[in-house]
């Protein structure tokens, strides 16, 4: 990261610019805490909203005590380095507007190399990561038990997406905790998230406040989720996913998974 530190700082101290924002991740977080130490800025990692001021100030939001409450940032020292929350932005259309794009000529300093990559591998789970999901299909504490999650599984294939859980499933040893979204899980953007037995408590809705649709599943018509979420179901998850698997299958004319969990 230092090389890429390098060149943004110089091109920020010739530049009139007063703010520096980076995705989340390993790199955003490694090259943005740098270059505000190499500039003397502020910086704020974990953002999970970001705004102008009619001033033309930068103000953010970053989520504090486990997602229970938001903390409102202003940055005094400049240039203000924001970082993103993984997962905490849907993606943007282009709308057909353009921007200047500059070349920029920067020799590197002679100690910006003393690190050398030896190896760059890639390690694959069975299961696309949560962040670049589009379609996640969630349980909770209503699935029932780890019987239930195949059916989540089935109908998460079925749609081209994965699986994910709440802290309340994961807690009780249902899904392993890679996969909760959540208060202390990770925060998701998926195009669709089916919420299957959820109740819709706030520290789990903070996770999923950037889905661009929430279908919910829930036998209780007076759970929280149904005030939030986009479309709603009620009913017994054990009599509509097998149906509504089925349905998926016949529209892709693909035979139905197994429902071994089912009868």
């Amino acid at each position: 990261a230092e090389p890429a530190v390098d060149a943004i700082a110089s091109v920020m101290r010739r530049g009139p610019y007063r703010y520096a924002l980076f995705g989340g991740g390993l790199l955003g977080v490694e090259i943005g805490a740098a270059l505000a130490a190499r500039l003397g800025g502020g910086v704020t990692m974990e953002v999970i909203e970001a705004r102008l001021t009619g001033s033309g100030d930068l103000v953010v939001l970053r989520s504090a005590l486990r997602d229970s409450a938001r903390v409102r940032v202003g940055y005094v020292g400049r240039p203000g380095v924001v970082i993103g929350r993984r997962g905490a932005f849907a993606a943007v259309e282009h709308d057909g507007s353009s921007a200047t794009v500059s070349d920029v000529v920067h020799e590197p300093s002679p100690w910006a190399n003393r690190a050398r990559m030896l190896r760059r591998g890639e390690r694959r789970g069975p299961e696309l990561d949560l962040g670049q999901a589009e379609v996640i299909v969630a349980g909770g504490r209503g699935v029932g038990g780890a019987e239930g999650f195949r059916d989540l599984e089935a109908l998460a294939s079925a749609l081209g997406g994965v699986v994910a859980a709440t802290r309340a499933a994961v807690d009780a040893g249902w899904y392993p905790y890679s996969a909760q979204v959540g208060q202390t899980g990770k925060a998701v953007s998926p195009r669709l998230y089916v919420a299957c037995g959820v109740s819709g408590a706030t520290q789990h809705r903070v996770g999923v406040q950037a889905a661009g649709a929430v279908l919910a599943i829930n036998r209780d018509a007076g759970a929280p989720i149904f005030a939030w979420a986009d479309m709603g179901v009620v009913g017994e998850l054990a009599e509509l996913l097998p149906r509504l698997i089925r349905a998926l299958s016949a529209a892709g004319d693909a035979a139905p998974p197994s429902l071994e969990s089912t009868t």
